[in-house]
């Protein structure tokens, strides 16, 4: 497909995704929000993709939401586009996705990055929910993936303070996997796609899923998606050859069945 607000392509068996709205610092208006969440589900089902990333550039990964869009919109005009809602297409996605992020995070771009399920942070990298000051609040998950994240007093501190957190903190509190210069940290993103891409995609799919179940649910109920998950497992052929492979002590060969 042809995008206009995002660049797409596919760098050994890793799907890229670029924020192309340089001139707003890449923040999100209606057509890229949509051109988004089209190139990752088109990369979910390219066999050739084992994993995916997401960036912007080293200014500015996202910072937020267009708000020359809501400005005027009314609570009944939100709610009949869908806008929130439409951040939910996040979660279909199987595949990993990597947010590797330089300069600002902010709003729905801190709320993306967040939603993926790593981050490679550049060292320049600043995360933030500055909604409270033009007088609404997170509406794509900020409130709640930052409470599991970091808990409650610091997440209280973002969302109600404009408190920012470098790449640093990023790291120290849990929001981040890792900080690297920021002439590496797509290259190292994009290598740590590779990587996963290089796993059995079953067993990688199940994983995420899994531990997904513990943010979102019970322990117990967690517990109960871990089992449901592994057992199936042993029906695949991938299974078979991964510890076949460890037995024979040789590298595996993923046939993804």
């Amino acid at each position: 497909m042809t995008y206009t607000s995002v660049l797409t392509e596919i760098r050994g068996r890793v799907g890229l995704v670029t924020f192309n709205r340089p001139q707003a610092m890449n923040a999100f208006n209606a057509v890229m929000l949509g051109e988004l969440f089209d190139a990752l589900e088109a990369f979910d089902r390219d066999e050739n993709v084992g994993a995916m990333v997401v960036t912007g550039n080293e200014k500015a990964f996202a910072a937020g939401a267009d708000i020359k869009e809501m400005a005027e919109a009314s609570p009944f005009e939100m709610i009949t586009q869908g806008r929130v809602e439409k951040w939910d297409r996040i979660r279909g996605i199987k595949k990993v996705v990597i947010a590797a992020v330089s300069g600002w995070a902010l709003g729905g771009g801190c709320e993306f990055a967040l939603s993926c399920d790593m981050i490679v942070a550049s060292e320049t990298a600043k995360f933030g929910q500055p909604e409270i000051t033009i007088g609404v609040i997170p509406g794509a998950g900020g409130t709640q993936r930052l409470a599991r994240l970091l808990g409650k007093n610091l997440t209280m501190e973002m969302v109600i303070n404009n408190r920012t957190l470098t790449a640093a903190e990023a790291l120290q509190f849990g929001l981040a996997n890792r900080v690297v210069p920021v002439e590496r940290y797509l290259d190292d993103a994009v290598a740590l796609a590779e990587e996963i891409a290089g796993r059995a995609p079953l067993a990688v799919h199940m994983a995420k899923d899994a531990v997904n179940a513990a943010f979102e649910t019970t322990l117990t109920e967690g517990l109960k998606t871990e089992k449901r998950n592994f057992y199936p497992l042993f029906s695949t052929e991938d299974q078979k050859e991964g510890m076949k492979a460890f037995i024979e002590k040789r590298k595996a060969n993923w046939k993804g069945k």
